[in-house]
């Protein structure tokens, strides 16, 4: 059956308007590498922080050096607590990828950094530990730049 004009000049017409719409395209799979290599450099980051976060756990239970966690001083005690909460919550945020996990993870590590420079007697870090931790986040910080520059 033969179109008349006016049906024929309103597809014209609904076919242009479709061709006018912007469509979102998946990116390329290079656009996501960076994103990924953020991904599970956050997840290796998450188990090593998971490890550090069960060895505060095993100091506060008595497991490595049996009743001298209580014996120890109070700034002594709060400061363990304090790693062995926030270091786990770090790792938990970490793995799922989260903005939060990067931040606690952040904070969990500049406040090791701190107290070891300020309070060694309470956090013991060794220069070699100090200069891991400082090249962790030099290395976080630089992929997820890259991560935002790809976005």
């Amino acid at each position: 059956m033969p179109r008349s004009a006016s049906q024929k000049g309103t597809l014209d017409l609904a076919k242009d308007h479709a061709s006018d719409r912007i469509e979102e395209r998946p990116a390329s799979p290079a656009a996501l590498r960076w994103g990924f290599v953020l991904t599970w450099y956050m997840r290796i980051l998450a188990i090593l922080w998971i490890m550090k976060g069960l060895s505060a756990w095993a100091l506060i239970l008595g497991i490595w050096t049996p009743g001298h966690f209580e014996s120890r001083t109070t700034g002594y005690q709060a400061t363990i607590i304090y790693f062995a909460i926030i270091d786990l919550i770090a790792a938990v945020g970490l793995w799922m990828g989260s903005s939060w996990g990067g931040i606690m993870w952040l904070l969990a590590v500049m406040s090791h950094l701190v107290l070891a420079a300020f309070f060694p007697s309470v956090v013991s870090s060794g220069l070699l530990t100090m200069a891991f931790f400082f090249a962790l986040i030099a290395v976080y910080l630089g992929i997820a730049w890259l991560e935002a520059q790809e976005k």
